[in-house]
C-alpha cells in the first residue's frame, strides 16, 4: 500500500481524500492543517488530523505527501521545503514560473533524495502531454489552447490573498470567434486578450476599497494583466447562492499540415468538461503520486514533470496487463 499524506486542507484536499478510495493500492495516513486540527473537519472522519508545523515527524509514516495550497503563495514555499523530507506532488499552475518553482524544488529533493513530481493536474499537466503529442506528430502546426468557461482555482485563490477580500470566484471564458475559428483550420495568430476573458465575483471585507481592489485584480501579473478582465462585488450569499460549484472544462487544440505542399491539413482536439475542477484535479495528483513512489523506489531521484513520466507508471496494472487491455 502507498501512505499518501494531505498538505493543507481544502477543495483539493478532500477531492484527494475522496479519491484514494477509488485506488485500493492506496492509504491515506495523515492531513496536514495550518489550522488548529480539532477545528478540521474531514469528508470521513477517519484519517489522523496534525499540525502542519509537525510534519516532518511523520517523514517515516508517508511515501508520498500531496501538497494541495494554492500556487500564488504557498507551493513556492511549500514544496522545496517538504520535498527535502518527502515524495512530494504539487499542482503549480503559474505557467510564467514552473522553470523557476522547477529548479527550486530539483534542488531540494536531490538533498534529501527524494522524488518530486510538480505541476500535476490538467493545464499545466494533461494539457501539456497533449500538446506534446500533437506537436511531435504534426511538426509544421500551431498549438492552441481554450480554458472554460469553468472556474480557475489559482486565479480565485489569487483573488482571495488580496487585502480587503473576503471570497471570490474567478471564471475563464474562451472568446467564442476564436475558438470558432481554430476549429475551422483558418490558423489565426492570437494574441493573450483575443483568445480568454476573465470575470472575477468578489466578496469584500466591509469597509474596503473596492476600487483599489479591482484595480489590484486587473493589475496583478501572470493572473490577470494580459487579459479583459471584469470584476463584479457581490455579497457572500450571492456568491454562495449563484457560484457554489467548481465546474471547469478546456480544449487543446493542435492544427498541422501534411503531404509534399502540405496540402492536407490535419486538427488534433483534446478536451475535458469537469463537473468538480479540484477533485479532477485531485485525481491526477493521486495517478502521478503512484508515478513518484515507483521513481523513488527505483532510484531515481529528483524534480520530474508530467512530461518526463512514462504513462504506464501512472496505472496500477501491470505491465502485461496494459498490453493486453490496451494495445
Amino acid at each position: 500500500m502507498i501512505r499518501i499524506g494531505i498538505y493543507g486542507y481544502g477543495n483539493i484536499a478532500r477531492g484527494v481524500e475522496c479519491a484514494i478510495r477509488q485506488n485500493p493500492d492506496m492509504t491515506l495516513a495523515a492531513i496536514f492543517t495550518r489550522r488548529e486540527p480539532k477545528t478540521v473537519k474531514t469528508v470521513f472522519g477517519e484519517t489522523p488530523v496534525f499540525r502542519a508545523d509537525e510534519v516532518t515527524a511523520h517523514a517515516d509514516d508517508i511515501d508520498v505527501m500531496i501538497l494541495c495550497g494554492g500556487s500564488a503563495t504557498d507551493l513556492p514555499v511549500q514544496t522545496p521545503q517538504l520535498a527535502k523530507y518527502f515524495n512530494v506532488i504539487d499542482s503549480f499552475d503559474t505557467h510564467a514560473r514552473i522553470a523557476e518553482h522547477f529548479a527550486n524544488v530539483d534542488a531540494a529533493a536531490k538533498e534529501g533524495g527524494k522524488t518530486a513530481v510538480i505541476s500535476v493536474g490538467w493545464d499545466p499537466g494533461l494539457f501539456s502531454l497533449n500538446h506534446l503529442y500533437a506537436a511531435a506528430i504534426l511538426p509544421d502546426g500551431r498549438d492552441y489552447t481554450f480554458w472554460g468557461r469553468g472556474v480557475s482555482q489559482g486565479h480565485s485563490d489569487a483573488i482571495r490573498r488580496i487585502d480587503g477580500v473576503a471570497d471570490a470566484r474567478q471564471y475563464t471564458v474562451p472568446v467564442p470567434e476564436a475558438l470558432r475559428a481554430v476549429r475551422a483550420g483558418e490558423d489565426p495568430e492570437l494574441t493573450t486578450r483575443q483568445k480568454h476573458t476573465r470575470e472575477c465575483f468578489v466578496v469584500a471585507e466591509p469597509g474596503a476599497d473596492k476600487a483599489r481592489i479591482e484595480r489590484e485584480i486587473k493589475e496583478m501579473p501572470n493572473y490577470f494583466a494580459d487579459y479583459d478582465t471584469t470584476v463584479t462585488f457581490v455579497t457572500q450569499e450571492e456568491l454562495d447562492r449563484d457560484h457554489a460549484g467548481l465546474p471547469h472544462q478546456g480544449f487543446v487544440i493542435r492544427s498541422g499540415v501534411t503531404g509534399r505542399d502540405g496540402e492536407h491539413k490535419h486538427i488534433v482536439e483534446y478536451s475535458l468538461k469537469l463537473d468538480s475542477n479540484p477533485e479532477f484535479t485531485a485525481s491526477v495528483l493521486l495517478a502521478y503520486a503512484r508515478a513518484a513512489y515507483r521513481l523513488n523506489r527505483s532510484g531515481d531521484i529528483g524534480c520530474k514533470t508530467v512530461l518526463d513520466i512514462a504513462p504506464s507508471l501512472l496505472s496500477p496494472k501491470t505491465g502485461a496487463d496494459l498490453i493486453e487491455y490496451l494495445l
